[in-house]
Formats: C-alpha cells, structure tokens, sequence
C-alpha cells in the first residue's frame, strides 16, 4: 500500500446471503494482523449486522451520527480483534435513503479519521440501491462478492452493470465464497467475466479470492467470532489471510483533487 491516502474499498455484492458480512469483518482482522490500521464502516443502513458477527453490542451507532448529533469518536467502537467498526443501527426505516446532506455529514466525519487509517472497509448493503450504489462511488476499489449460484452471478452482473451504464466505474475485483471447489469458482468467474466483456465494454474484472466453503465458518458465526480468529488453520481462513495479503498490496492513491479528500464529495452532487 503506497501513497498518502487510506485505501478505501467497498466489500459488496448483487445478492444477499453470500457471506460478504462475515467476509468482511474477518478480513478487517487479517488486515489488521498485517499491521494495518482499519476501520470496517457498517454500510448496510437499515439491516446493520457486523455488530452481530461481533458479538458486540454498540451503545452508539450511524443513526446517532445522523439524527443525534453524535460524533464520529462517540460512534467509533473499538473490538477484540485489532481493528475498529463504525455500526449502523437494524431496523430503521429512516436509515434506508440517506439525504445529500446526511451523505456529506458521513464523508466529512469520516475525513477526521483519515490520518489514523490505512484500511477503511466499507460493507454496503446488497443489490443496487440507492444506497448500495452511494457507497460504490465514493470508494478507491469495489470488492465483489458472490457464491457459485446461477442467481448470485445474475445479481453481481447487475451491480457492475448499473455503475458501469449509470456511473462510468470500470474496475472491479471479485471474490467466490462458499465454493466447493476452485474449479466451480473460475468457471464462474469466467461466465461474469464473458457476461462483462460481451455488453459492457471497458469494464475490468480482477480474480482475487476462491473461498471455500467450510464447516468452521458456521461454527464462528453461531460464537459470534471471526472464524479466522477461531480457526485461523481452516480452509477458509487461509484463503482469507492470503486475500489480505493480496488487498494489502493494493495501491492507496498518491493524491487525490484538492477537497475531495479520501472519499470523493464531488459525487454527491451528481
């Protein structure tokens, strides 16, 4: 990771249910094992669950910031395992559309961090709504992730086809979780990438991560825990820390226009 900036990512996907949460949250811990700073934003407003994942149970959370005149430190929640969460509240309505003011009240919370960070993961919700798409513009790189299932490769397709059509995003990484086996997951990688290379031309698809689907997984999630922390010698826990490895290696932008900062304001006002 070069530059002066954080690297900024978003870990997203079409469909629900294909493990992008839990994904998430155990490579905040293996980035911050690498000795990286990191911060994972709970960006999926209205049904928030990395506190969940976490057994944690924030006193404060992004509800606050927008409706309580909280602060980003008040929000802030520090876990057992080596990075930082910003929560987000489940369950309510007036989380799911955020307004342009709301938007740039999070950009500018987040810009006072920006010093104490190398890593800011933002977990978005699924699908592509308003939102969804919000969250994929204002980061560095989208990591996409789907599961080896007609319908989750149909959804991913979407996602990518919305913000290349409507918003001119053209760089994608992708990520299989919960495969059965490493063939299954590039033959599906190759069905997304020929779906892309066929109707949308530009857009660059990048292989970065086969998970397998394990056992210990399910375990960690019912202990609340990340499973790399919980069996960090799993199949999926390997394959985890060596997708770390591979993030850590992404390249932070040197410099980014005057106010725009590490999260791109410009786009608010689109």
């Amino acid at each position: 990771m070069s530059g002066n900036f954080p690297l900024v990512f978003s870990v997203t996907s079409g469909k629900g249910g294909v493990g992008k949460t839990n994904l998430a949250v155990n490579l905040a811990h293996c980035l911050s094992r690498l000795g990286k700073r990191v911060v994972l934003i709970d960006a999926d407003l209205g049904l928030a669950n990395v506190d969940v994942l976490l057994g944690l149970t924030p006193q404060k959370n992004l509800f606050h910031l927008f409706h309580e005149g909280a602060s980003l430190r008040d929000i802030l929640c520090p876990t057992p395992y080596g990075f930082s969460i910003l929560p987000a509240s489940s369950g309510m309505s007036e989380m799911l559309n955020l307004s342009t003011g709301q938007k740039l009240e999070l950009l500018e919370a987040v810009d006072e961090l920006e010093d104490e960070l190398d890593c800011l993961i933002v977990d978005t919700g699924a699908g592509i709504n308003d939102n969804v798409l919000y969250f994929n513009l204002a980061v560095q790189e989208r990591l996409v992730v789907l599961t080896p299932e007609p319908t989750s490769l149909t959804d991913a397709y979407a996602l990518i086809k919305v913000l290349k059509l409507t918003h001119g995003v053209e760089r994608f990484r992708v990520c299989v979780n919960m495969s059965t086996d490493a063939k299954a997951a590039k033959e599906f990688y190759a069905r997304l990438h020929q779906g892309c290379d066929h109707f949308l031309s530009g857009v660059s698809l990048d292989m970065v991560g086969v998970i397998p689907r394990d056992m210990d997984v399910r375990k960690a999630v019912i202990r609340q825990e990340p499973f790399c922390v919980v069996a960090p010698e799993s199949p999926a826990g390997k394959a985890v820390e060596a997708l770390a490895r591979s993030v850590a290696n992404w390249d932070a932008p040197e410099n980014l226009d005057g106010n725009i900062k590490f999260f791109w304001k410009k786009l608010l006002f689109h």
